[in-house]
């Protein structure tokens, strides 16, 4: 590696300049985001600015005034954390299943299940939104998170993981030493799963957070607006508040990041799955 890096020292150069080129392009829209909040809606209309405003306050003010921000935030957590425990140990457990167990037509059955992800949300909205009407549970949380327990592309995440990193021989070495399935799944399996159960995770969360079809279908009491569609309330009747608007979106956005660098670690493990070791 050494001598290649000698060889090629112009090769080099280009792919720092790519990963910080990469990296600005990723950067500068959060940055503009977050200095758009601070400029009033006649300064925004007028040009690019890169450094902070005075209207911070202002814009705040005027988001307070029409919706109840931080009562959306609440909702996000409350709909978007249990979300995200319901799809690992559920993913976890069907992946589990199907990586580790044998029985007649698994690989039917979980073509099935990945032939779900092929069908769009918005086919099956009217249904669900009739089945929850039935079942009682519209206008409130359930609707939101229930269905979070069935996610197909943590089962096939999940699935793979376990099948590459975990041998049959541990799970034998449970069962002879007369380990119930569940001891071994809650003990063995999901600990050392827990990267491709982690980074999966993460990506469930950043979609819950950012869900606004389902929410503006299924609940009706503006107090249990999520995050964004708090955020699609500021906009006025007659007039559109831009500086308002971002500071919304920056408010939004602050969760997801804080989540992904907390656990960028378990991201980068679980998405290198199957990398050369050396």
């Amino acid at each position: 590696m050494a001598m290649i890096e000698e060889r090629n020292p112009l090769g080099r150069v280009f792919l720092w300049i790519f990963l910080i080129s990469l990296a600005l392009i990723c950067i500068v829209p959060f940055y503009m985001m977050m200095i758009n909040a601070t400029r009033s809606n006649v300064e925004i209309s007028q040009g690019v600015y890169l450094l902070p405003g005075n209207d911070l306050l202002k814009n705040y003010e005027i988001i307070q005034g029409k919706v109840d921000i931080w009562r959306g935030f609440i909702s996000s957590i409350i709909i978007s954390v249990p979300s995200v425990f319901l799809s690992a140990i559920f993913s976890a457990l069907t992946a589990y299943g199907f990586a580790k167990f044998h029985f007649k037509g698994k690989e039917g059955f979980f073509w099935i299940i990945l032939g779900t992800m092929m069908v769009p949300m918005q086919l099956g909205l009217i249904g669900y939104y009739d089945l929850c009407i039935k079942l009682g549970i519209i206008d409130t949380y359930w609707p939101l998170i229930l269905p979070s327990a069935a996610n197909a592309a943590m089962v096939f995440f999940i699935r793979s993981y376990i099948e590459s990193s975990i041998p049959d021989s541990l799970v034998e070495a449970g069962i002879i030493d007369g380990a119930g399935e569940l001891y071994i799944f809650w003990r063995l399996i999901f600990p050392l799963a827990m990267p491709a159960v982690a980074t999966m995770s993460i990506f469930t969360f950043i979609v819950k957070w950012n869900d606004l079809l389902n929410p503006l279908v299924l609940l009706n009491t503006a107090e249990k607006f999520p995050m964004p569609v708090v955020v699609a309330n500021i906009r006025g009747l007659y007039e559109m508040n831009f500086g308002a608007i971002y500071l919304g979106v920056a408010i939004s956005v602050i969760p997801i990041i804080i989540v992904v660098a907390t656990f960028s670690k378990a991201l980068i493990r679980g998405l290198t799955i199957g990398a050369v070791k050396g």
